[in-house]
């Protein structure tokens, strides 16, 4: 049955109004079970995390200064030992229809409330050592959640900084929304599998297009 996202937000989970998670119930320690029925090995080597709750609360982040930031060909990728990415274990290869592909509406029933997402910013900021304008940063799921990934696992989402370039106080710009946009597509017409999006994505968002050989 389908979870009607968390109660007590608005239903667009975003900081910034785009994507967004945290880590399960029991904080950022929480068990990291291998995904499995999504199609490939692949993502079995991602946690499951906890999937939509009825009731979403702010989960613990990294403890300050611990994850850091590089820059890759102009873009900022997550510090992978703080942000492996997570999965919701409502979408597998064989829910896609009903889950991430279906005509409209399912991802607005599982984001986080900003009340909440809010809160979880302002500290992975601090857990990376983002120190300019969060006006500018993106709190953004590594693996979206068109594609799978999990709503509110922190080990899904990391305070983004802007890309190279970018305008400082014109708000976040990311690239990345576009590749998981394509990806997403792919899968739902069945050019790729949901392990292979996912895997592909979390490995190197800046890369995945070319790795699955959809530029």
């Amino acid at each position: 049955m389908l979870l009607a996202g968390c109660s007590g937000g608005n239903g667009g989970g975003s900081v910034n109004g785009k994507h967004r998670e945290s880590t399960g119930a029991s904080g950022a320690a929480s068990a990291r079970t291998p995904a499995s029925g999504s199609g490939g090995a692949a993502s079995s080597l991602i946690a499951n995390g906890p999937g939509p709750q009825a009731h979403c609360t702010v989960q613990a982040q990294p403890a300050p200064g611990t994850c850091n930031y590089r820059t890759v060909h102009g873009q900022p990728p997550q510090d992978a030992s703080c942000t492996p990415g997570a999965l919701n274990p409502d979408v597998t290869q064989a829910t896609l229809k009903t889950t991430v592909c279906r005509a409209s509406g399912y991802t607005s029933t599982i984001r986080p409330p900003v009340s909440v997402t809010s809160v979880e910013k302002r500290a992975n900021a601090r857990s990376c050592g983002y120190t300019a304008s969060l006006h500018d940063a993106e709190y953004h799921h590594l693996i979206s959640l068109e594609l799978g990934g999990d709503p509110n696992d922190a080990r899904n989402l990391w305070v983004e900084p802007p890309s190279a370039g970018h305008a400082p106080g014109s708000g976040p710009s990311n690239p990345k929304d576009a590749v998981g946009n394509k990806l997403h597509q792919a899968l739902c017409a069945g050019q790729v599998t949901l392990a292979q999006v996912q895997q592909a994505i979390a490995t190197d968002w800046t890369t995945a297009l070319a790795t699955l050989h959809l530029t």
